[in-house]
């Protein structure tokens, strides 16, 4: 593997990490203004998801984009330990890192204006992370089976 390879994964592992934890410096009524802010632009497009989810659609939301963030996060993560090591070892420490690092975002939220750390978010991001390892195995195989 190049250089340049290795560096573009260590830079987006690192400003990946960044995003998210400036997303949760974020105050709660600023995070919870941004969600909302993706609800009525989806409306725009005709999906209009509070009148499916009702009083859940903002709650949903934010879920969502919880397993998102993490899954991005783990095929990074899975990226950049491909480099150094063998599949199963890749699939711990993804794994590992993602729920680490979903617990310290989790604590840091604690210090922020009407935000709080919860174990259900942990254990959403923690999927967000499994996904991506099934993702990145599966496109793993496949690149493997085309060969």
């Amino acid at each position: 593997m190049s250089n340049k390879r290795r560096i573009l994964n260590w830079a987006l592992l690192i400003s990946w990490m960044s995003i998210i934890a400036i997303m949760s410096q974020k105050s709660a009524e600023l995070s919870d203004a941004q969600s909302m802010g993706l609800i009525y632009r989806m409306q725009t497009f005709g999906v209009d998801m509070v009148s499916i989810f009702g009083s859940y659609t903002n709650f949903l939301v934010r879920k969502l984009a919880h397993l998102f963030e993490y899954m991005i996060l783990g095929i990074l993560f899975f990226n950049v330990f491909s480099m150094y090591f063998k599949r199963k070892k890749i699939i711990i420490l993804t794994i590992s890192l993602v729920i680490f690092y979903a617990i310290t975002d989790e604590y840091h939220q604690t210090f922020i204006v009407g935000r709080q750390g919860t174990i259900r978010d942990v254990f959403i991001d923690g999927c967000g992370g499994v996904l991506a390892v099934i993702i990145r195995n599966y496109l793993g195989n496949m690149k493997k089976s085309n060969n």
